[in-house]
């Protein structure tokens, strides 16, 4: 065991609907982290919001991966996770010597060793989902303690979490996704709607004329059937596929206890592909996956209880396969997205049906899970980068974001 490992703080839990999904992937991003390279430390956020440290037996490099529980749970000491992550950043690792430096491979697959005297012994890999954790909150924190983390910054973070801002951004950037509109739960009604698909609208729950009027613009603009989604929420939480009038405002009911900004979008009759990315500048694709589920869309139970069939890889041509990366890196230019993320696109192929208006990005995930059954660490996999190997690689790039950003700060006149 090498005296000389850097610090991997690993963040998990949270205070969304993904606490479970989060505490789940934790557990197995600390069973495949090389554990000579790395010193583990478990820092948990509960669903009330209590920052903890969580007791170390479960990153023992003694214990086998098969013998971590099914997932880690947020329990531990109370801590202030400013004074926490200052200490830790101020320290050497527990022996006491500097690190040796860290070889990483960039997003083209270049091998990099940082200056030795550069190199922080400190990494957080925030592994959580949804907001509160995934959507710029955490990452804003992480900015605020300057230490590296593995991820987006701030703005893509916040950005891709909001379904509605992702859309306006691929927009203006000319790249493909669906019509929409989008409601904002509000306790007044003074707002306007404009006339376009994706027209914001303010509105009240309590006003049900009001409620009415925007849901009957929703589908006048987009037909039926069509999907209510949260903005701002991810593992297909709170999402209802509605067929009538009525279903529509009983979907934006259920969206709102999610969040106070609603989407509708179109629904079409697409094949649903993923791409994984990994990559500041320059990126890295996967080959891409493929979801057949196995309800009427992708569900929650779907993703997390096998009820999908994963074609991995899709079959698609290889125009086609070059066509969606091409996409997915364009959307991560788009969105400044840096370290990782999995791109979701719906693809009309006119074949069986479907429509014939070819590849529209979905969203953005910029902390998708790490589960076993997760597409993205299955995606790299399946192109030829295990999960150790790829845990190496985001903390790399984590490391080169933090140092290229430092080289570009200055502080003061």
């Amino acid at each position: 065991m090498s005296s000389n490992r850097i610090r991997l703080v690993i963040l998990f839990g949270g205070r969304s609907a993904e606490h479970e999904v989060s505490c789940v992937s934790a557990r197995h991003v600390v069973a495949a982290t090389d554990t000579r390279k790395y010193e583990i430390e478990l820092m948990g956020i509960t669903k009330e919001g209590c920052w903890v440290q969580v007791a170390q037996r479960s990153q023992n490099p003694t214990v086998e991966p098969n013998e971590l529980p099914t997932d880690l749970q947020a329990v531990g000491t109370p801590i202030d996770p400013l004074v926490y992550l200052t200490s830790f950043a101020s320290k050497q690792p527990a022996s006491s010597a500097q690190p040796q430096g860290i070889d990483y491979k960039t997003g083209d697959g270049d091998t990099v060793t940082p200056n030795i005297e550069e190199t922080p012994t400190i990494v957080v890999m925030p592994v959580l989902h949804g907001p509160m954790g995934e959507d710029g909150t955490v990452q804003g924190l992480l900015e605020l303690v300057d230490v590296p983390y593995v991820g987006c910054g701030v703005l893509a973070s916040a950005a891709c979490m909001d379904k509605v801002m992702t859309k306006t951004v691929l927009s203006a950037n000319g790249i493909p996704h669906t019509r929409f509109r989008s409601i904002r739960i509000s306790t007044s009604t003074d707002g306007t709607s404009t006339a376009h698909s994706e027209a914001k609208a303010t509105t009240s729950l309590d006003n049900d004329q009001e409620l009415h009027s925007q849901a009957v613009s929703a589908v006048e603009c987009l037909g039926l059937p069509l999907f209510v989604k949260p903005a701002n929420m991810g593992s297909s939480i709170g999402i209802s596929k509605a067929s009538t009038l009525k279903e529509v405002k009983k979907a934006v009911s259920l969206a709102a206890n999610y969040d106070r900004v609603i989407i509708l979008e179109e629904a079409v009759n697409a094949r649903e592909i993923e791409i994984s990315v990994m990559g500041n500048q320059a990126y890295l694709t996967s080959i891409p996956g493929e979801i057949v589920p196995g309800a009427e869309f992708y569900t929650y139970d779907d993703k997390y209880e096998d009820g999908a069939e994963l074609l991995i890889p899709s079959p698609l041509s290889v125009d086609e396969i070059r066509t969606v990366q091409s996409l997915a890196v364009s959307a991560c230019r788009a969105l400044q997205v840096e370290g990782l993320a999995r791109v979701d696109f719906l693809y009309e192929d006119g074949r069986n049906g479907r429509g014939s208006r070819g590849w529209f990005v979905n969203e953005l995930n910029t902390m998708p899970g790490f589960t076993p059954i997760s597409m993205y660490p299955k995606l790299w996999d399946a192109t030829g980068i295990s999960y150790t190997e790829l845990i190496d690689r985001l903390i790399g790039l984590a490391f080169e974001r933090y140092l290229n950003k430092r080289r570009h700060t200055r502080i003061g006149r």
